[in-house]
């Protein structure tokens, strides 16, 4: 089993203040219950923003796509997420 690819550090950042989220078009997961306990994604160019659903005030944190990538890539393997001995 190959090891899972990391992220460099410089690819997830909080958001900054002049990144305008206006228009952005925020997705929950279809697996998202009702009680809004979710993140939301939103494409922006060559980043995707990532916000905790029941917090949008807080700025979202960004991610370069190959960053999120690799994140959605390791959950679906099960490499993150689970503990290992």
């Amino acid at each position: 089993m190959s090891t899972p690819s990391i992220a460099a550090t410089h690819d997830i950042t909080a958001a900054p203040h002049d990144v305008d989220l206006t228009h952005a078009r925020w997705r929950k997961s279809s697996y998202s219950g009702g009680a809004n306990d979710c993140v939301e994604v939103a494409e922006l160019g060559e980043h995707a923003a990532v916000r905790d659903s029941k917090d949008i005030g807080r700025r979202p944190l960004l991610f370069s796509k190959a960053a999120m990538r690799a994140l959605v890539s390791g959950i679906t393997r099960g490499a993150i997420g689970e503990h290992r001995s």
